[in-house]
């Protein structure tokens, strides 16, 4: 299975900045760098406590941020994980692909509308 990147902006208040993000379905939430994150003025709202996957469990700061996907025409407020030190790539997570409409097709390496249901 290939890596999929995707030009993004994201937005707070005045401030935009230009990112490459990885999708990872694999993650929940999204991810924005310190030094993106922090360039925007995000401040963090709440925390959250994570699981990696060899186990362990991390807590990281979560906050919001406008993210404009120009390549499918989408975007939308979502929440962010505010990355530290370390976490060195904006990953663009599960749940901001659903808020999107959006899933990804790891086969065709492609982003794509989802098949929403109304219940």
């Amino acid at each position: 299975m290939g890596l999929i990147f995707l030009d993004a902006t994201i937005k707070n208040n005045r401030k935009s900045k230009d990112i490459n993000m990885l999708v990872d379905s694999g993650a929940s939430y999204s991810l924005i760098t310190n030094t993106n994150w922090s360039a925007l003025g995000l401040k963090p709202q709440r925390e959250m406590e994570f699981v990696l996957a060899d186990g362990t469990r991390i807590k990281r700061k979560i906050s919001e941020c406008y993210i404009e996907l120009p390549s499918i025409s989408v975007e939308g407020h979502t929440p962010v994980i505010l990355g530290e030190e370390g976490d060195d790539e904006n990953l663009l997570g599960a749940v901001t692909l659903e808020i999107f409409g959006l899933i990804l097709d790891p086969l065709r390496r492609v982003i794509k509308p989802m098949r929403a249901m109304l219940i």
